[in-house]
């Protein structure tokens, strides 16, 4: 039961997780509470001076600005940064670019544990941004980083979801930064980091004995630790996609803001926006590589997308946006949803069992027909 005494900085259970309200918060007086199915912003009322800039930061309470694309293309990037991608690697070749014309870049990273945000003009360094993260993120601390390297006059690039992006406006608090450059990504939703906690706890896998986390290596989700035999090891056998991943598409685990963001539309808060060219007609070689679909609202983002050395196709925009219903509306909750987070607690397994019972006892009879090599690796028979 929430307590009505409990002041927030957005709406109840609608905190997008941005922490733009944290960073903007001189006394420390702001904490996010993560309910697991929710996130609240949580004012301590004793701390608070009432300035009310953590309302006026707030990307809930103060809209930031969108604009349509103005151009927009399918494509990918060199061979080498395409293979190690979940998708086209665009973003890993906008950013390395980036970074040779003496830029910093930003965006998240999985550390130690936790999936946070840093700032680098170290190519090697920005390399660790590569993947998509099926996981919320924390960019606390890299706001201010930003905008110190704002003042000095430096070139940034920003990659974070739409939210990130536009509670990094808000923080800044200035309509036009000429060398500050966004890329939001196309975003799903997004689940609270306990989850994903105890879906490795489910599979004997400590999240602080990670050394890497890659969600969607071309298909599979990965792991690699110190026992890693080939540097990555998969969660669940070839041809069983893995009840996490499966959650997650289909919008079982988000947190409840998700499925009513301001942010799921055409019109976008970026310079570019980047996703995956579902409805692209090339041969199917190059779709099993992975191919990008890239969206420039501004001449900043055309500019950043034209020297970065893609490879560029045209694309309709019409069928880009039917294949992406994130640029159309946000996820839909599941009925499943509110049983799912009921059982959680209990653990992510017994959680799914409970939510969507058949489609756990058909992951779990063809993960156990593999491994006794009755099925091969994506259900075929030997």
């Amino acid at each position: 039961m929430w307590n009505e005494n409990v002041e927030t900085v957005c709406k109840i259970n609608q905190c997008t997780g941005c922490m733009a309200c944290i960073e903007s918060c001189s006394k420390d007086a702001i904490q996010i509470k993560d309910s697991i199915d929710s996130y609240n912003a949580i004012i301590d009322k004793d701390l608070c001076i009432k300035c009310g800039l953590c309302h006026k930061t707030c990307p809930n309470n103060r809209p930031v600005s969108k604009r349509k694309p103005i151009e927009w293309y399918e494509g990918w990037a060199c061979d080498n940064i395409r293979a190690s991608s979940s998708s086209g690697g665009v973003a890993s070749a906008i950013m390395e670019h980036f970074i040779e014309q003496g830029g910093f870049v930003s965006s998240c990273l999985f550390e130690n544990g936790h999936f946070c945000f840093d700032i680098t003009n170290d190519k090697e360094r920005a390399r660790k941004f590569a993947g998509s993260k099926y996981v919320k993120s924390n960019p606390i601390g890299v706001y201010k980083k930003i905008r110190s390297l704002l003042y000095r006059n430096e070139k940034v690039l920003f990659l974070g979801l739409p939210c990130q992006v536009a509670g990094l406006k808000n923080y800044l608090n200035s309509k036009e930064h000429n060398n500050l450059y966004t890329i939001d990504l196309i975003c799903h939703g997004s689940p609270s980091p306990q989850i994903l906690s105890k879906f490795l706890e489910d599979n004997n896998i400590d999240i602080n004995q990670i050394k890497d986390i890659r969600f969607r290596r071309k298909t599979a989700f990965k792991v690699s630790t110190e026992h890693s035999r080939d540097g990555y090891t998969d969660i669940s056998p070839a041809g069983v996609q893995d009840m996490y991943t499966y959650a997650f598409l289909n919008a079982l685990d988000y947190t409840e803001n998700c499925y009513s963001c301001d942010y799921a539309t055409l019109e976008r808060t970026s310079d570019i926006t980047l996703g995956d060219s579902w409805s692209s007609e090339l041969v199917e070689e190059e779709k099993n590589k992975g191919i990008s679909l890239i969206l420039c609202q501004t001449e900043k983002g055309i500019q950043l997308v034209k020297v970065a050395g893609l490879v560029l196709h045209n694309v309709e925009l019409e069928k880009a946006v039917e294949a992406n219903h994130q640029l159309r509306h946000p996820s839909i909750m599941p009925a499943e949803r509110k049983r799912f987070l009921c059982n959680i607690s209990h653990g992510f397994n017994r959680a799914f069992a409970m939510s969507v019972p058949k489609m756990y006892f058909k992951k779990r009879i063809k993960t156990m027909l593999i491994n006794a090599k009755i099925l091969r690796g994506g259900g075929r028979k030997r």
